[in-house]
Formats: structure tokens, C-alpha cells, sequence
């Protein structure tokens, strides 16, 4: 087990800057095994040593996974000089473990992302080779038919030549708007909006509802978010 400065424990932790850390333990407010530690530069295992704030014992975490509905107009970014973030729908208390999106959803798609620290899962993820699935409901602006069902199904070609790999189209609702779900096993830019381009169509509104075995919790409202159970934990590290 590697051993991390105390500050930067507590300061991951929440319990603020490296600077008001330093204050809390000057103060005679941390102790660690049992002992009343002064210095904030001092190594700890935190997985192994009690740490204790206050009189309350440190339950430490490295790493955070959260699920979020993310609404339109908020960019799968860390930091934008524009636009709001989905970094800045969080919490503070979220916001120090310095999360990142697991891939991206575009400005105005709607739905499941993830955000995590564990660059490890990051990777599994959205590596080309893992060819994990991700599933959209979406809105089309034209006649969605067998046809196309047959076409995703092959793989069709985008506007700069590339070919899908074989993707799964189904119909929800075929009345004035057609309505679907399309299960894709590869992340191109824009590359919903571009299939359907291709076959003559529009997506006039997108919204990812899973992700691997991860469902989006449907209890949560445009912008909300919470930390990943367990039981979704597991089905994202053991697909």
C-alpha cells in the first residue's frame, strides 16, 4: 500500500485546501492511530492507518464514480472558457477528487455520463478494442424503416468514408415522429447524428440511457447526479 501525505488525504476528502488543512491539524484536531499528529507533511497508508477528524474516524476513498444525467447546454468537459461544465454541476465535496467524463456527450445530448477519477476504468471503457455498448433513444426527423434496421445492422459509412461497425436499430414508435433506440459498440464524433445522416435522416433530439450493463437511473432529473452502488460499480468493471 503506497503512503500519501496526510493534507492530501484530508484535502481529497473535503475537508478543503492544503493551506486550511494545515490549520486543522496545527489546531490539535487530527489524530492518526491514536496519536495527535502536528505535522501535515507526514506519510500515512490510509487504507490501513485510522485516521480520525474531530473525533470522527475517516472513512478514505481514492477513487469516486458517479452517474449523472446530463442535461443540454452543458459541455463533457473539466474546464471550458464559454460554456458550463459538467464539472461544474458538482458539488464541492464531489469536485475535489477532480472527476473527468468517460468520454463525451455532445452539447445537446441529454443522459447517462460517468465521471470518475480511476483512469484505469476510464480506459477500459472507452478503449477502441473493448467494443463496450452504448445504447441512445432518439427522436428522427424522416421514415425510419427495415431498411435502415438492415443497414446499421452491416454498417454504414459516414461522411468521411469511414465504416460503422455493425450497430443495432430498434423502432419505438413510427407515427408523424419516429422514435428509436440504436445500441452502437464505438464512440466517433457525433456518430449517432452522422448514421442517420447517412441513410437520408436527422436525430432532432439524443439521450444515451446505458452503457454497458449501467442503466441511467431514471429517478434522476436533468443535471443530477449520485454515486455509483456497488452492485453498478461491478457491472462496469466486470463486463
Amino acid at each position: 500500500m503506497k503512503t500519501q501525505r496526510i493534507d492530501k488525504i484530508l484535502g481529497n476528502m473535503g475537508y478543503g485546501t492544503r493551506k486550511k488543512v494545515k490549520y486543522i491539524i496545527k489546531d490539535g484536531r487530527v489524530k492518526v492511530n491514536g496519536e495527535l499528529i502536528k505535522s501535515s507533511s507526514i506519510h500515512v497508508k490510509p487504507n490501513e492507518d485510522t485516521i480520525e477528524v474531530d473525533g470522527e474516524v475517516l472513512e478514505y476513498k481514492e477513487f469516486i464514480y458517479i452517474m449523472m444525467n446530463k442535461p443540454q447546454d452543458v459541455v463533457s468537459a473539466t474546464f471550458d472558457h464559454r460554456d458550463e461544465t459538467v464539472i461544474d454541476l458538482l458539488e464541492p465535496i464531489h469536485q475535489v477528487f477532480e472527476p473527468f467524463p468517460v468520454g463525451r456527450l455532445d452539447k445537446d445530448t441529454e443522459g447517462l455520463l460517468i465521471l470518475t477519477n480511476d483512469g484505469k476504468l476510464s480506459h477500459e471503457l472507452l478503449s477502441p478494442k473493448k467494443h463496450v455498448p452504448k445504447t441512445y433513444f432518439a427522436c428522427i426527423d424522416g421514415m425510419v424503416g427495415q431498411k435502415d434496421i438492415d443497414s446499421f445492422e452491416k454498417g454504414v459509412i459516414l461522411d468521411d468514408g469511414y465504416k460503422t461497425l455493425p450497430a443495432k436499430l430498434k423502432i419505438l414508435k413510427s407515427d408523424d415522429t419516429y422514435e428509436i433506440e440504436l445500441t452502437i459498440v464505438e464512440g466517433k464524433f457525433h456518430q449517432v447524428k452522422r448514421m442517420f445522416e447517412s441513410v437520408g435522416k436527422k436525430v432532432t433530439y439524443l439521450k444515451r440511457i446505458s452503457m454497458g450493463e449501467l442503466s441511467l437511473d431514471e429517478d434522476l432529473e436533468l443535471g443530477e447526479y449520485r454515486e455509483l452502488t456497488e452492485e453498478e460499480l461491478d457491472k462496469l468493471k466486470n463486463r
